[in-house]
């Protein structure tokens, strides 16, 4: 198993860019961008531009805990396949 180190910028007070919290996540921005559109995403601020806070990119990521399955996955965000 490879382990990639990520580097990201995070400001004094905790946020994070879009591009900083996709890093962060493991996500491309328009795959963050899309989830904040539909609503399914981590909370955010907008500031002028999109910011995300550290804590809040966590509780995201551990909202539904870990899964085994797509399907298990698809039945904890109520998304069908």
């Amino acid at each position: 198993m490879k382990i990639e180190t990520v580097t990201v910028k995070v400001l004094p007070d905790g946020r994070l860019d879009t591009r900083n919290a996709a890093a962060y996540l493991g996500l491309s921005e328009k795959t963050l961008a899309m989830a904040r559109s539909n609503g399914t995403g981590p909370r955010f601020v907008k500031r002028g531009r999109i910011f995300y806070f550290k804590e809040d990119l966590d509780a995201w990521v551990n909202a539904h805990g870990r899964m085994q399955s797509t399907a298990q996955a698809q039945q904890a965000t109520g998304h069908a396949a």
